[in-house]
Formats: C-alpha cells, sequence, structure tokens
C-alpha cells in the first residue's frame, strides 16, 4: 500500500487515484460510522456535504440499518442540521421490498424480524405480517437488524428457516457501529444465531455488498459505474460491495475499520482516508488537476 500523505492511502500511484476521482459525479454515503456514530453527527460531515454541493457532485444516504424507516431517517438527519429528501435515501427495509415485488410477486404473507419502524413499512409496501405461531404460515422469512428483539420471535424465524420457506436476509453486518459502551447485535449475528440452531444460512442477503444496492443510484442519475465512488466505513460492506458494481471504493476510518485492518486486508482499498472531509478534499484536487 502506498501512503500519499498523512491522511489517504491507496495502492494506486497518485496519478492513478486522481484519475479515478476525477471521474466522479455522485457520492453514495454510509450512515453511521460515515457521516455519524450513533446520535452524534461527525463534525467534519456538513463540511463535506457542502464541498459536493460547491463542486456539483450529488450525493445520496444508503444505509445497512434497517431499523428506521426513510421518514424516521430523515427526521433525525434534519435534527442534526442536514436535509435530505426520500430520493436521495435508500435502506436494506427498502431494497427488500424492491426484491420481493421484483423477485417474488406472488409473497404477501411474511413474518418479519425487525423493528416496529420497518415492519409498518413493509405493511405500506402491502404485505401482511403474520404472527409467531405455527398455526400462522407465512411464505417468506425476512431477518434483519432489531434492536426490538424478542427471543421468542427469534426462536420462531428459526423454526420457519428449518420448515424450507424463501429466507431472505437484509443486511450481513455482524455489529452496528456506535458511541455506547455495548455491541449492537446486527443482522449478520442474528442469522449466524439461526445457521447454529437449524443448519440454514439465508437464501439471499439483500444489502450491501449485493450490487443492487447501487443500482437504482447508477440507473435513476445515468451514470457508469466509475463515475459513483462509495464511501463507507467496513471492507466487508461498503467498500466490497463498490468493487462488485464497478464503482470507486472508499474506506473511511471513522467508524468499525482501524487503520491496521486496511492496511492487512487484501485486496487493499482503493481508496482509504482518514474521513470523508479527506476524500472530498482528493475530488477537489483530482478537479483542480483537470482544469490546470
Amino acid at each position: 500500500m502506498k501512503t500519499i500523505c498523512e491522511t489517504y492511502l491507496t495502492p494506486m500511484s497518485h496519478s492513478e487515484l486522481l484519475e479515478a476521482c476525477r471521474k466522479i459525479r455522485h457520492v453514495a454515503l454510509d450512515m453511521d460510522g460515515t457521516i455519524y456514530l450513533g446520535s452524534e453527527l461527525f463534525p467534519f460531515t456538513k463540511d463535506f456535504l457542502r464541498l459536493l454541493d460547491e463542486n456539483g457532485i450529488t450525493y445520496s444516504f444508503l444505509t445497512n440499518n434497517p431499523t428506521k424507516s426513510i421518514p424516521s431517517y430523515i427526521r433525525k438527519l434534519r435534527g442534526m442540521g442536514i436535509e435530505a429528501k426520500p430520493e436521495n435515501m435508500y435502506t436494506t427495509a427498502v431494497a427488500t421490498i424492491d426484491y420481493l415485488h421484483a423477485r417474488m410477486p406472488g409473497v404477501r404473507r411474511i413474518f418479519v424480524v425487525g423493528t416496529p419502524d420497518m415492519k409498518a413499512e413493509f405493511q405500506q409496501a402491502g404485505f401482511e405480517l403474520t404472527a409467531p405461531s405455527a398455526d400462522d404460515m407465512p411464505q417468506a422469512l425476512v431477518v434483519a437488524f432489531d434492536t426490538t428483539l424478542d427471543y421468542n420471535r427469534l426462536c420462531h424465524a428459526s423454526w420457519l428457516a428449518s420448515q424450507g420457506i424463501p429466507y431472505i436476509a437484509t443486511n450481513p453486518d455482524r455489529v452496528c457501529p456506535t458511541n455506547l459502551r455495548t455491541v449492537l447485535v446486527d443482522c449478520g449475528s442474528l442469522c449466524a444465531c439461526i445457521e447454529h440452531a437449524v443448519s440454514r444460512r439465508p437464501d439471499i442477503v439483500i444489502g450491501k455488498p449485493n450490487p443492487d444496492m447501487l443500482s437504482g443510484i447508477r440507473f435513476r442519475l445515468g451514470l457508469r459505474p466509475d463515475e459513483i465512488a462509495m464511501c463507507g466505513d467496513r471492507i466487508y460492506t461498503d467498500v466490497a460491495m463498490a468493487a462488485n458494481a464497478g464503482a470507486l471504493g472508499v474506506l473511511v476510518l471513522s467508524g468499525e475499520t482501524t487503520l491496521e485492518t486496511a492496511i492487512n486486508s487484501d485486496p487493499q482499498p482503493p481508496v482509504t482516508a482518514k474521513n470523508i472531509l479527506e476524500f472530498g478534499k482528493l475530488l477537489v484536487e483530482a478537479r483542480s488537476a483537470e482544469i490546470r
């Protein structure tokens, strides 16, 4: 890995990196660990978004965290001083709904391990949520990050998985980043629990690194994959999705991943930055070099 400066690391030469950054017209942003941590906005986030606006680079928010609905996320961001529109946001709950509508149009009755916010989104999308009872059999099982997790519902989800019905996970994350002195067990860990209990993995995992999370943005904005940068704090979701989608993967060290982990990663992230603002400065440098 070549060091560019104290705030950038990349396996590319500086000229190769500037060429890759010069193409970027849109930045897809992970949320927790990237623009905020838990309930605290990072001090550099607003400056980064302002920098993108000033340079005509659009952005959107993508999160593997389905615990909040899009209106709830918009309220959370507004409370932090960031204005966002529904069309600028995409969660794994919405992506799962899109997947069910597109790939499994006959499915209407589902059992969901998820928060009340997430369950409400599925109901608003036309799905009927079944009860944790063997007498109320669903057509599919959906397991998500659930901060309201009930043991009986986890047991019922495990039983449903053992029955062979379609089994969908919203995201692969093992833990959710937090500024609290605890570990927030995420969807990937719940699925590992189910797998250990009944020896079955999800049929599909919807969220990052699944490249479909970027497809909507790419087609809606008419962009090539190499015109999109995906910024996030995880190699195995954010950077991996960028690689799967042909976009520029940018790892930031403001969340889960440490510098040591980034350095020892194989393959190396195309860009590792201290935080999103440092990557934003790199975008500006690339554009300035083009003008000269």
